[in-house]
Protein backbone atom coordinates (compact mmCIF):
# COMPACT_ATOMS: atom_id res chain seq x y z
CA UNK A 1 0.00 0.00 0.00
CA UNK A 2 1.05 3.58 -0.47
CA UNK A 3 -0.25 6.63 1.30
CA UNK A 4 0.68 10.26 1.39
CA UNK A 5 0.98 11.91 4.78
CA UNK A 6 -1.21 14.81 3.69
CA UNK A 7 -3.98 15.72 6.13
CA UNK A 8 -7.51 16.29 4.87
CA UNK A 9 -8.30 19.95 4.29
CA UNK A 10 -11.54 21.56 5.44
CA UNK A 11 -12.48 21.96 1.76
CA UNK A 12 -12.09 18.23 1.16
CA UNK A 13 -14.14 17.36 4.25
CA UNK A 14 -16.93 19.72 3.19
CA UNK A 15 -16.75 18.43 -0.39
CA UNK A 16 -17.04 14.85 0.83
CA UNK A 17 -19.96 15.67 3.14
CA UNK A 18 -21.94 17.19 0.26
CA UNK A 19 -22.21 13.71 -1.23
CA UNK A 20 -24.14 12.55 1.82
CA UNK A 21 -26.32 15.65 1.74
CA UNK A 22 -27.28 14.78 -1.85
CA UNK A 23 -27.86 11.09 -1.17
CA UNK A 24 -29.89 11.70 1.97
CA UNK A 25 -32.26 14.17 0.35
CA UNK A 26 -33.43 11.09 -1.54
CA UNK A 27 -32.82 8.37 1.07
CA UNK A 28 -34.64 10.24 3.84
CA UNK A 29 -37.54 10.90 1.47
CA UNK A 30 -37.75 7.19 0.71
CA UNK A 31 -37.66 6.31 4.41
CA UNK A 32 -40.21 8.89 5.49
CA UNK A 33 -42.62 9.46 2.61
CA UNK A 34 -42.46 6.68 0.02
CA UNK A 35 -45.42 4.72 1.42
CA UNK A 36 -47.39 7.95 1.86
CA UNK A 37 -46.53 9.05 -1.69
CA UNK A 38 -47.65 5.74 -3.21
CA UNK A 39 -50.91 5.45 -1.24
CA UNK A 40 -52.05 9.06 -0.72
CA UNK A 41 -50.52 10.85 -3.72
CA UNK A 42 -50.26 8.28 -6.53
CA UNK A 43 -53.28 6.32 -5.24
CA UNK A 44 -51.72 2.84 -5.35
CA UNK A 45 -53.49 0.36 -3.01
CA UNK A 46 -51.59 -0.05 0.27
CA UNK A 47 -51.01 -3.79 -0.13
CA UNK A 48 -49.44 -3.36 -3.57
CA UNK A 49 -47.40 -0.37 -2.39
CA UNK A 50 -46.04 -2.46 0.49
CA UNK A 51 -45.04 -5.23 -1.94
CA UNK A 52 -43.25 -2.74 -4.20
CA UNK A 53 -41.27 -1.30 -1.27
CA UNK A 54 -40.41 -4.74 0.16
CA UNK A 55 -39.31 -6.16 -3.20
CA UNK A 56 -37.14 -3.16 -4.04
CA UNK A 57 -35.60 -3.09 -0.54
CA UNK A 58 -34.60 -6.75 -0.56
CA UNK A 59 -33.12 -6.63 -4.06
CA UNK A 60 -31.24 -3.44 -3.14
CA UNK A 61 -29.82 -5.00 0.03
CA UNK A 62 -28.33 -7.95 -1.83
CA UNK A 63 -27.11 -5.77 -4.70
CA UNK A 64 -24.95 -3.88 -2.19
CA UNK A 65 -22.73 -6.93 -1.71
CA UNK A 66 -22.32 -7.34 -5.47
CA UNK A 67 -21.60 -3.62 -5.76
CA UNK A 68 -18.91 -3.94 -3.08
CA UNK A 69 -17.18 -6.67 -5.08
CA UNK A 70 -17.40 -4.56 -8.26
CA UNK A 71 -16.14 -1.37 -6.59
CA UNK A 72 -13.14 -3.11 -5.02
CA UNK A 73 -12.14 -4.27 -8.50
CA UNK A 74 -12.67 -0.94 -10.24
CA UNK A 75 -9.43 0.63 -11.48
CA UNK A 76 -9.29 4.07 -13.10
CA UNK A 77 -6.97 7.06 -13.07
CA UNK A 78 -9.40 8.64 -10.56
CA UNK A 79 -9.26 5.68 -8.19
CA UNK A 80 -11.66 2.88 -7.27
CA UNK A 81 -14.56 4.71 -5.66
CA UNK A 82 -14.58 8.37 -6.78
CA UNK A 83 -15.53 7.65 -10.41
CA UNK A 84 -18.78 6.01 -9.33
CA UNK A 85 -19.93 9.35 -7.93
CA UNK A 86 -19.39 10.93 -11.34
CA UNK A 87 -20.88 8.06 -13.35
CA UNK A 88 -24.06 7.79 -11.25
CA UNK A 89 -24.75 11.47 -10.49
CA UNK A 90 -27.03 12.29 -13.45
CA UNK A 91 -28.81 8.88 -13.53
CA UNK A 92 -29.45 9.25 -9.78
CA UNK A 93 -31.00 12.69 -10.27
CA UNK A 94 -33.15 11.66 -13.26
CA UNK A 95 -34.44 8.45 -11.67
CA UNK A 96 -35.18 10.24 -8.38
CA UNK A 97 -37.46 12.64 -10.25
CA UNK A 98 -39.15 9.81 -12.18
CA UNK A 99 -39.76 7.80 -8.99
CA UNK A 100 -41.77 10.68 -7.50
CA UNK A 101 -43.67 11.59 -10.66
CA UNK A 102 -47.32 10.64 -11.21
CA UNK A 103 -48.06 9.74 -14.85
CA UNK A 104 -51.75 9.02 -15.48
CA UNK A 105 -51.86 5.24 -15.90
CA UNK A 106 -54.39 2.61 -14.91
CA UNK A 107 -53.92 0.98 -11.50
CA UNK A 108 -51.89 -1.84 -13.06
CA UNK A 109 -49.85 0.67 -15.04
CA UNK A 110 -49.17 2.68 -11.88
CA UNK A 111 -47.95 -0.43 -10.05
CA UNK A 112 -45.63 -1.39 -12.93
CA UNK A 113 -44.32 2.19 -13.24
CA UNK A 114 -43.74 2.48 -9.48
CA UNK A 115 -41.95 -0.89 -9.33
CA UNK A 116 -39.65 -0.10 -12.26
CA UNK A 117 -38.75 3.40 -11.05
CA UNK A 118 -38.30 2.38 -7.40
CA UNK A 119 -36.16 -0.64 -8.27
CA UNK A 120 -34.07 1.51 -10.62
CA UNK A 121 -33.64 4.10 -7.88
CA UNK A 122 -32.59 1.47 -5.32
CA UNK A 123 -29.99 0.03 -7.70
CA UNK A 124 -28.51 3.39 -8.73
CA UNK A 125 -28.51 4.43 -5.05
CA UNK A 126 -26.40 1.38 -4.20
CA UNK A 127 -24.06 2.02 -7.15
CA UNK A 128 -23.60 5.57 -5.86
CA UNK A 129 -23.68 5.28 -2.07
CA UNK A 130 -21.64 2.13 -1.53
CA UNK A 131 -18.53 3.54 -3.28
CA UNK A 132 -19.21 6.87 -1.54
CA UNK A 133 -19.16 5.23 1.88
CA UNK A 134 -16.08 3.17 1.04
CA UNK A 135 -14.30 6.33 -0.12
CA UNK A 136 -14.08 7.51 3.50
CA UNK A 137 -11.91 4.50 4.28
CA UNK A 138 -9.26 5.37 1.67
CA UNK A 139 -9.11 9.16 1.88
CA UNK A 140 -6.91 9.03 4.98
CA UNK A 141 -5.33 6.55 7.36
CA UNK A 142 -5.15 9.10 10.15
CA UNK A 143 -7.64 8.11 12.88
CA UNK A 144 -8.23 11.66 14.13
CA UNK A 145 -8.80 12.93 10.59
CA UNK A 146 -11.17 10.03 9.96
CA UNK A 147 -13.20 10.96 13.04
CA UNK A 148 -13.33 14.55 11.81
CA UNK A 149 -14.39 13.51 8.29
CA UNK A 150 -17.18 11.39 9.70
CA UNK A 151 -18.43 14.31 11.82
CA UNK A 152 -18.57 16.62 8.78
CA UNK A 153 -20.40 13.93 6.85
CA UNK A 154 -23.11 13.39 9.41
CA UNK A 155 -23.80 17.06 9.98
CA UNK A 156 -24.78 17.02 6.29
CA UNK A 157 -26.93 13.94 6.90
CA UNK A 158 -28.75 15.67 9.76
CA UNK A 159 -29.36 18.75 7.62
CA UNK A 160 -30.97 16.54 4.96
CA UNK A 161 -32.98 14.69 7.62
CA UNK A 162 -34.23 17.98 9.07
CA UNK A 163 -35.31 19.22 5.63
CA UNK A 164 -37.17 16.00 4.84
CA UNK A 165 -38.81 15.18 8.16
CA UNK A 166 -39.78 18.73 9.09
CA UNK A 167 -40.23 20.62 5.84
CA UNK A 168 -40.80 18.37 2.83
CA UNK A 169 -44.56 17.89 3.14
CA UNK A 170 -45.31 21.57 3.87
CA UNK A 171 -43.05 22.53 0.94
CA UNK A 172 -44.82 20.09 -1.38
CA UNK A 173 -48.22 21.48 -0.39
CA UNK A 174 -46.97 25.04 -0.77
CA UNK A 175 -45.21 24.66 -4.14
CA UNK A 176 -48.12 22.64 -5.51
CA UNK A 177 -50.67 25.17 -4.19
CA UNK A 178 -52.41 22.31 -2.42
CA UNK A 179 -51.82 19.72 -5.18
CA UNK A 180 -49.51 17.19 -3.53
CA UNK A 181 -48.59 15.42 -6.79
CA UNK A 182 -47.40 18.66 -8.44
CA UNK A 183 -45.69 19.72 -5.22
CA UNK A 184 -43.74 16.48 -4.87
CA UNK A 185 -42.52 16.72 -8.48
CA UNK A 186 -41.30 20.30 -7.96
CA UNK A 187 -39.52 19.45 -4.70
CA UNK A 188 -37.88 16.35 -6.19
CA UNK A 189 -36.76 18.30 -9.27
CA UNK A 190 -34.99 20.73 -6.95
CA UNK A 191 -33.46 17.85 -4.94
CA UNK A 192 -32.30 16.15 -8.16
CA UNK A 193 -30.51 19.25 -9.45
CA UNK A 194 -28.90 19.92 -6.06
CA UNK A 195 -27.88 16.26 -5.82
CA UNK A 196 -26.13 16.14 -9.19
CA UNK A 197 -24.18 19.31 -8.37
CA UNK A 198 -23.17 18.00 -4.93
CA UNK A 199 -21.99 14.62 -6.28
CA UNK A 200 -19.81 16.33 -8.88
CA UNK A 201 -18.34 18.61 -6.19
CA UNK A 202 -17.56 15.54 -4.05
CA UNK A 203 -15.83 13.90 -7.01
CA UNK A 204 -13.75 17.01 -7.74
CA UNK A 205 -12.70 17.81 -4.16
CA UNK A 206 -11.75 14.37 -2.80
CA UNK A 207 -8.74 12.14 -3.27
CA UNK A 208 -8.01 8.45 -2.65
CA UNK A 209 -4.73 8.18 -0.71
CA UNK A 210 -4.76 4.54 0.41
CA UNK A 211 -4.25 2.59 -2.80
CA UNK A 212 -3.51 -1.15 -3.12
CA UNK A 213 -0.43 -1.87 -5.25
CA UNK A 214 -1.14 -3.20 -8.72
CA UNK A 215 0.40 -6.54 -7.75
CA UNK A 216 -2.24 -7.25 -5.10
CA UNK A 217 -4.57 -10.00 -6.30
CA UNK A 218 -8.21 -9.78 -5.22
CA UNK A 219 -10.01 -13.10 -4.86
CA UNK A 220 -13.74 -12.93 -4.17
CA UNK A 221 -13.62 -16.14 -2.14
CA UNK A 222 -10.68 -14.76 -0.14
CA UNK A 223 -12.57 -11.50 0.48
CA UNK A 224 -15.56 -13.42 1.85
CA UNK A 225 -13.35 -15.72 3.90
CA UNK A 226 -11.56 -12.76 5.44
CA UNK A 227 -14.92 -11.20 6.36
CA UNK A 228 -16.33 -14.11 8.33
CA UNK A 229 -13.05 -14.53 10.24
CA UNK A 230 -12.94 -10.83 11.11
CA UNK A 231 -14.48 -10.54 14.61
CA UNK A 232 -14.73 -6.72 14.63
CA UNK A 233 -16.57 -6.91 11.29
CA UNK A 234 -19.06 -9.47 12.62
CA UNK A 235 -19.71 -7.28 15.67
CA UNK A 236 -20.17 -4.17 13.53
CA UNK A 237 -22.58 -5.99 11.22
CA UNK A 238 -24.75 -7.08 14.16
CA UNK A 239 -24.46 -3.63 15.74
CA UNK A 240 -25.55 -1.93 12.51
CA UNK A 241 -28.61 -4.17 12.29
CA UNK A 242 -29.57 -3.44 15.92
CA UNK A 243 -29.10 0.33 15.55
CA UNK A 244 -31.24 0.57 12.44
CA UNK A 245 -33.94 -1.73 13.81
CA UNK A 246 -34.22 0.78 16.66
CA UNK A 247 -34.28 3.84 14.40
CA UNK A 248 -36.94 2.35 12.16
CA UNK A 249 -39.08 1.10 15.06
CA UNK A 250 -39.14 4.25 17.16
CA UNK A 251 -39.20 6.60 14.16
CA UNK A 252 -42.30 4.96 12.76
CA UNK A 253 -44.10 4.90 16.11
CA UNK A 254 -43.64 8.49 17.33
CA UNK A 255 -46.67 9.80 15.43
CA UNK A 256 -48.87 7.25 17.21
CA UNK A 257 -47.41 8.30 20.59
CA UNK A 258 -48.41 11.90 19.89
CA UNK A 259 -51.77 11.07 18.36
CA UNK A 260 -53.06 8.44 20.78
CA UNK A 261 -51.16 8.81 24.06
CA UNK A 262 -50.21 12.45 24.67
CA UNK A 263 -53.12 14.78 25.41
CA UNK A 264 -54.06 16.85 22.29
CA UNK A 265 -55.19 19.86 24.35
CA UNK A 266 -51.93 19.82 26.31
CA UNK A 267 -50.00 19.69 23.02
CA UNK A 268 -51.96 22.66 21.62
CA UNK A 269 -51.30 24.66 24.79
CA UNK A 270 -47.60 23.83 24.59
CA UNK A 271 -47.34 24.94 20.94
CA UNK A 272 -49.09 28.19 21.75
CA UNK A 273 -46.94 28.85 24.83
CA UNK A 274 -43.65 28.53 22.92
CA UNK A 275 -44.85 30.83 20.12
CA UNK A 276 -44.93 28.13 17.45
CA UNK A 277 -48.35 29.09 16.09
CA UNK A 278 -47.37 32.76 15.88
CA UNK A 279 -44.24 31.74 14.00
CA UNK A 280 -46.26 29.83 11.37
CA UNK A 281 -48.63 32.80 10.93
CA UNK A 282 -45.69 35.18 10.46
CA UNK A 283 -44.00 32.78 8.03
CA UNK A 284 -47.18 32.55 5.94
CA UNK A 285 -47.49 36.32 5.78
CA UNK A 286 -43.91 36.51 4.49
CA UNK A 287 -44.04 33.83 1.81
CA UNK A 288 -47.48 34.75 0.49
CA UNK A 289 -46.16 38.29 0.15
CA UNK A 290 -43.46 36.83 -2.12
CA UNK A 291 -46.13 35.29 -4.36
CA UNK A 292 -45.71 31.71 -3.11
CA UNK A 293 -48.48 29.41 -1.98
CA UNK A 294 -49.49 29.28 1.64
CA UNK A 295 -47.17 27.21 3.86
CA UNK A 296 -49.53 24.32 4.60
CA UNK A 297 -48.33 23.26 8.04
CA UNK A 298 -50.60 20.54 9.54
CA UNK A 299 -53.28 22.18 11.65
CA UNK A 300 -53.92 19.44 14.23
CA UNK A 301 -51.79 19.72 17.37
CA UNK A 302 -50.43 16.12 17.47
CA UNK A 303 -49.08 16.27 13.90
CA UNK A 304 -47.55 19.73 14.44
CA UNK A 305 -46.08 18.74 17.80
CA UNK A 306 -44.63 15.56 16.33
CA UNK A 307 -42.97 17.49 13.50
CA UNK A 308 -41.49 19.98 15.96
CA UNK A 309 -40.42 17.08 18.20
CA UNK A 310 -38.54 15.49 15.28
CA UNK A 311 -36.96 18.80 14.34
CA UNK A 312 -35.73 19.42 17.89
CA UNK A 313 -34.18 15.97 18.05
CA UNK A 314 -32.38 16.46 14.74
CA UNK A 315 -30.98 19.87 15.74
CA UNK A 316 -29.49 18.43 18.92
CA UNK A 317 -28.19 15.40 17.05
CA UNK A 318 -26.10 17.91 15.06
CA UNK A 319 -24.88 19.39 18.35
CA UNK A 320 -23.97 15.90 19.54
CA UNK A 321 -22.08 15.20 16.31
CA UNK A 322 -19.89 18.23 17.03
CA UNK A 323 -18.79 16.65 20.33
CA UNK A 324 -18.12 13.27 18.73
CA UNK A 325 -14.62 13.86 17.36
CA UNK A 326 -12.96 15.39 20.46
CA UNK A 327 -14.44 12.70 22.69
CA UNK A 328 -13.41 9.89 20.32
CA UNK A 329 -9.91 11.33 19.91
CA UNK A 330 -9.41 11.31 23.67
CA UNK A 331 -11.17 8.12 24.78
CA UNK A 332 -11.49 6.03 21.60
CA UNK A 333 -14.48 5.40 19.37
CA UNK A 334 -15.52 2.14 21.02
CA UNK A 335 -15.78 3.54 24.54
CA UNK A 336 -17.62 6.72 23.56
CA UNK A 337 -20.00 4.83 21.28
CA UNK A 338 -20.96 2.36 24.01
CA UNK A 339 -21.41 5.01 26.72
CA UNK A 340 -23.53 7.38 24.65
CA UNK A 341 -25.62 4.61 23.09
CA UNK A 342 -26.51 3.55 26.64
CA UNK A 343 -27.40 7.12 27.64
CA UNK A 344 -29.53 7.44 24.51
CA UNK A 345 -31.32 4.19 25.41
CA UNK A 346 -32.13 5.50 28.89
CA UNK A 347 -33.69 8.62 27.35
CA UNK A 348 -35.88 6.44 25.14
CA UNK A 349 -37.02 4.31 28.07
CA UNK A 350 -38.16 7.43 29.94
CA UNK A 351 -40.90 8.08 27.34
CA UNK A 352 -42.80 5.16 28.84
CA UNK A 353 -43.22 6.84 32.23
CA UNK A 354 -44.45 10.37 31.44
CA UNK A 355 -48.01 11.55 32.07
CA UNK A 356 -50.17 12.38 29.06
CA UNK A 357 -49.92 16.14 29.70
CA UNK A 358 -46.14 16.27 30.34
CA UNK A 359 -45.40 17.72 26.91
CA UNK A 360 -42.53 19.91 28.06
CA UNK A 361 -40.59 17.04 29.66
CA UNK A 362 -41.22 14.89 26.57
CA UNK A 363 -39.55 17.56 24.43
CA UNK A 364 -36.66 17.97 26.89
CA UNK A 365 -36.08 14.22 26.85
CA UNK A 366 -36.08 14.23 23.05
CA UNK A 367 -33.42 16.95 23.10
CA UNK A 368 -31.27 14.84 25.46
CA UNK A 369 -31.85 11.76 23.32
CA UNK A 370 -30.92 13.70 20.17
CA UNK A 371 -27.68 14.93 21.73
CA UNK A 372 -26.57 11.57 23.18
CA UNK A 373 -27.45 9.61 20.04
CA UNK A 374 -25.86 12.33 17.88
CA UNK A 375 -22.47 11.65 19.50
CA UNK A 376 -22.66 8.05 18.24
CA UNK A 377 -23.73 8.79 14.65
CA UNK A 378 -20.32 9.52 13.07
CA UNK A 379 -18.58 6.86 15.16
CA UNK A 380 -20.48 3.93 13.66
CA UNK A 381 -19.16 4.61 10.17
CA UNK A 382 -15.70 5.65 11.34
CA UNK A 383 -15.48 2.33 13.21
CA UNK A 384 -16.41 0.46 10.02
CA UNK A 385 -13.54 2.25 8.24
CA UNK A 386 -11.29 1.11 11.10
CA UNK A 387 -12.47 -2.46 10.48
CA UNK A 388 -11.16 -2.14 6.90
CA UNK A 389 -7.80 -1.08 8.38
CA UNK A 390 -7.93 -4.00 10.80
CA UNK A 391 -8.58 -6.41 7.93
CA UNK A 392 -5.64 -4.99 5.99
CA UNK A 393 -3.41 -5.16 9.09
CA UNK A 394 -4.38 -8.76 9.80
CA UNK A 395 -4.57 -10.20 6.27
CA UNK A 396 -2.16 -7.96 4.32
CA UNK A 397 -4.99 -7.35 1.84
CA UNK A 398 -7.44 -4.46 1.61
CA UNK A 399 -11.10 -4.92 0.59
CA UNK A 400 -12.72 -1.66 1.67
CA UNK A 401 -15.91 -1.70 -0.39
CA UNK A 402 -17.02 -5.22 0.47
CA UNK A 403 -16.66 -4.42 4.19
CA UNK A 404 -18.83 -1.33 3.76
CA UNK A 405 -21.30 -3.20 1.54
CA UNK A 406 -22.02 -5.68 4.29
CA UNK A 407 -22.69 -2.83 6.71
CA UNK A 408 -25.08 -1.13 4.28
CA UNK A 409 -26.76 -4.51 3.90
CA UNK A 410 -27.14 -4.48 7.70
CA UNK A 411 -28.56 -0.96 7.53
CA UNK A 412 -31.23 -1.92 5.00
CA UNK A 413 -32.01 -5.17 6.80
CA UNK A 414 -32.36 -3.30 10.10
CA UNK A 415 -34.71 -0.73 8.59
CA UNK A 416 -36.88 -3.47 7.07
CA UNK A 417 -36.94 -5.54 10.27
CA UNK A 418 -37.68 -2.49 12.44
CA UNK A 419 -40.57 -1.44 10.21
CA UNK A 420 -41.99 -4.97 10.24
CA UNK A 421 -41.68 -5.17 14.04
CA UNK A 422 -43.54 -1.87 14.42
CA UNK A 423 -46.45 -3.05 12.27
CA UNK A 424 -46.54 -6.40 14.08
CA UNK A 425 -46.61 -4.74 17.50
CA UNK A 426 -49.51 -2.49 16.49
CA UNK A 427 -51.44 -5.52 15.30
CA UNK A 428 -50.57 -7.57 18.37
CA UNK A 429 -51.75 -4.86 20.77
CA UNK A 430 -55.06 -4.40 18.95
CA UNK A 431 -54.49 -1.05 17.25
CA UNK A 432 -57.33 -0.01 14.91
CA UNK A 433 -56.33 2.47 12.19
CA UNK A 434 -57.91 5.94 12.45
CA UNK A 435 -59.98 4.97 15.48
CA UNK A 436 -60.09 8.02 17.73
CA UNK A 437 -60.11 6.10 21.01
CA UNK A 438 -57.74 3.16 21.11
CA UNK A 439 -57.91 0.48 23.77
CA UNK A 440 -55.74 0.77 26.87
CA UNK A 441 -53.74 -2.21 25.62
CA UNK A 442 -53.09 -0.55 22.25
CA UNK A 443 -51.99 2.70 23.90
CA UNK A 444 -49.68 0.77 26.23
CA UNK A 445 -48.19 -1.05 23.24
CA UNK A 446 -47.57 2.26 21.48
CA UNK A 447 -45.74 3.61 24.55
CA UNK A 448 -43.61 0.47 24.80
CA UNK A 449 -42.79 0.68 21.08
CA UNK A 450 -41.25 4.17 21.34
CA UNK A 451 -39.52 3.54 24.67
CA UNK A 452 -38.89 0.16 26.27
CA UNK A 453 -38.43 -1.97 23.15
CA UNK A 454 -36.06 0.38 21.24
CA UNK A 455 -34.26 1.21 24.49
CA UNK A 456 -33.56 -2.47 25.16
CA UNK A 457 -32.27 -2.96 21.59
CA UNK A 458 -29.88 0.00 22.00
CA UNK A 459 -28.63 -1.46 25.30
CA UNK A 460 -28.01 -4.80 23.57
CA UNK A 461 -25.94 -2.90 21.01
CA UNK A 462 -23.93 -1.22 23.78
CA UNK A 463 -23.25 -4.62 25.35
CA UNK A 464 -22.25 -6.05 21.97
CA UNK A 465 -19.71 -3.29 21.38
CA UNK A 466 -17.77 -4.39 24.50
CA UNK A 467 -16.46 -7.29 22.41
CA UNK A 468 -15.24 -4.93 19.67
CA UNK A 469 -11.49 -5.15 20.15
CA UNK A 470 -10.43 -1.99 18.30
CA UNK A 471 -10.09 0.26 21.35
CA UNK A 472 -8.01 3.44 21.54
CA UNK A 473 -4.74 1.52 21.95
CA UNK A 474 -5.54 -0.71 18.96
CA UNK A 475 -6.50 2.33 16.86
CA UNK A 476 -3.05 3.82 17.47
CA UNK A 477 -1.34 0.50 16.76
CA UNK A 478 -3.20 0.06 13.47
CA UNK A 479 -2.45 3.61 12.39
CA UNK A 480 1.25 3.33 13.26
CA UNK A 481 1.94 -0.10 11.76
CA UNK A 482 -0.09 0.44 8.58
CA UNK A 483 1.66 3.75 8.00
CA UNK A 484 4.99 1.95 8.15
CA UNK A 485 3.83 -0.76 5.74
CA UNK A 486 2.49 1.76 3.24
CA UNK A 487 5.83 3.50 3.02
Amino acid sequence: MNQTSQKLSVLEKIGYSLGDLAANLIFQTLMTFLAYFYTDVYKIPAGKASLIIFTGGIIGAFFNVLMGIIADRTSTRWGKFRPWLLWTSIPFGVISLLAFSTPDFSETGKVIYALITYLSLVLVYSANNLPYSALSGVMTGDMSDRNSLSSYRFVAVMVAQFIIQSLLLPLALSLGHGDKAVGFEKVMLFFAVVGVICFIITFLTTKERIVPPVTEKNSISQDLSDLVKNRPWVIMLLLTILVFITLSLKGGMYIYYFKYYLNPEAQATFLESIGFNRFIVGLNETITGLGLGKFEWPEDAPTSANSLFNAGGIIFMIVGIMFSKPLADKFGKRNIFGIFLTLSALCLIMFNFYATDSIDIVFITQILHGFTYGVTIPLLWAMIADVADYSEWKNNRRATAIIFSAMIFGLKAGLSIGGAIGAALLSNYGYVAEQANQTAEAVSGIKMSVSIYPGIIFILGAILVIGYEIDKAMELKLERELKERRK
